[in-house]
């Protein structure tokens, strides 16, 4: 299977190893989904979107072949040919300001092209969209905060699920969609965070050779441990 992880942070996969002042809990969380699946014998494709120093505004330029079905930029339509070839799409980012940063945004504003990842159906009723990458049979999201996961959930609303799920690829059509969450990560010892990267690594060697078929819907659940700092 083909897995397509997308990572949102300025320090890049490099700060993935626990060196002082140089080190991002995201990073070692994606680097750990890696080598799981590494190991399990999937096809790991990675967009590192600091180090390929993605821009997330939407341009003038960019909107107008939007509406056209086409992308200007050539590194949106790189990134376009790579999710289309994704049996699974994972997604690894600090929450900031209880949502996702800015090149999350902007990859699913100027990726996720009208008549190229997804159709918008007339008249249609319920659901408009209808998804254009037959490959694709999940979405994963890997967020790492601060606060609490039953904050987040509850006094929150849990925003980050209601953007990148109910909003954009349930919207879309696609229905194998898990969010894992590692809270609290100012809090966690060592050990903890640690032993939330085996688990991490854990989960990505369990995934199947192919994708599985689409489930029911978002199944948000707490991280296995804890981290170093965003």
């Amino acid at each position: 299977m083909r897995v397509l992880i997308v990572l949102d942070h300025p320090y890049t996969l490099a700060s993935s190893e626990n060196v002082p002042h140089r080190r991002s809990f995201t990073a070692a969380v994606a680097a750990a989904a890696i080598r799981g699946a590494e190991a399990a014998g999937h096809d790991v494709d990675l967009i590192d979107l600091a180090a390929d120093g993605f821009s997330p505004v939407m341009s003038a330029a960019d909107l107008v072949a939007w509406r056209q079905a086409g992308v200007v930029d050539p590194q949106v339509a790189d990134y376009q040919r790579r999710l289309m070839a994704a049996d699974h799409l994972v997604f690894a980012f600090p929450v900031w300001w209880e949502a996702m940063p800015a090149a999350t945004k902007g990859f699913l504003d100027r990726v996720l092209t009208k008549g190229v990842v997804f159709e918008e159906m007339a008249g249609a009723r319920g659901n408009p969209f209808s998804n254009l990458m037959p490959r694709l049979g999940g979405v994963t999201v890997l967020s790492i905060m601060t606060t609490p996961d039953k904050a987040y959930r509850w006094w929150f609303r849990d925003p980050l699920t209601k953007i990148l799920f109910k909003g954009t690829f349930g919207k879309i059509g696609v229905k194998n969609l898990t969010w894992v969450n590692y809270d609290k990560v100012a809090d966690r010892t060592p050990e903890r965070r640690r032993q939330m990267l085996t688990d991490t690594e854990a989960r990505f060697a369990a995934m199947p050779a192919t994708a599985p078929p689409p489930a029911a819907a978002p199944s948000p659940s707490p991280a296995p441990a804890a981290p170093r700092s965003r």
